[in-house]
């Protein structure tokens, strides 16, 4: 058995509002062990056997569009990736003045262009850095929407190949 966390993008705002008991249920519904949902930002923890991540993530967004008529869009992680991406956390995640962000990326192409973007801008205000499959962002709290990377991730062209979470959130669901 896998371990997996599936991380939905874009639910609970935007106008798709997705239940945590309705999500658990159609992960167990495809059969998945262990199913909990951690927050109402779409985290779902679960166990399955024999699937391919590609064939994983096509049967659960489809499962998804399916029940919540949505375009369903999610990133999966085995627990073991979640686990590297936490603990590779660069920054001091203890300092209550700022939001440590990890932003979890389809690709190591898209980890790049967002750390390439984020070279030429002032590190004092936007510390970023890259991870194992992902991008650590640790702005000041209160300046998520207003800082120069802020304006870099909220690009059309990084919506469908990027998902954040809180630092803390992640840690929330590891096992």
């Amino acid at each position: 058995m896998t371990a997996w966390v599936a991380l939905l993008r874009g639910v609970n705002v935007g106008g798709i509002t997705i239940r945590s008991a309705e999500l658990a249920d159609v992960f167990r519904e495809l059969g998945f062990d262990g199913v909990r949902t951690v927050l109402a930002s779409g985290n779902v923890v679960f166990e399955t056997g024999a699937a391919r991540r590609d064939d994983l993530k096509a049967t659960i967004e489809q499962a998804l569009g399916d029940r919540f008529g949505y375009d369903a869009w999610i990133l999966l992680v085995t627990q073991e990736e979640l686990a590297a991406a936490i603990d590779a956390f660069p920054f001091d995640d203890a300092d209550d003045a700022r939001q440590p962000w990890v932003i979890f990326c389809v690709d190591d192409a898209t980890r790049d262009e967002l750390t390439d973007a984020a070279a030429s801008l002032d590190p004092a205000v936007d510390p970023v850095a890259a991870g194992p499959g992902v991008v650590y962002w640790n702005p000041a709290k209160g300046t998520t929407t207003d800082t120069a990377f802020a304006k870099v991730l909220a690009k059309k062209a990084f919506k469908p190949r990027t998902t954040n979470r809180n630092l803390r959130t992640l840690c929330k669901l590891a096992l």
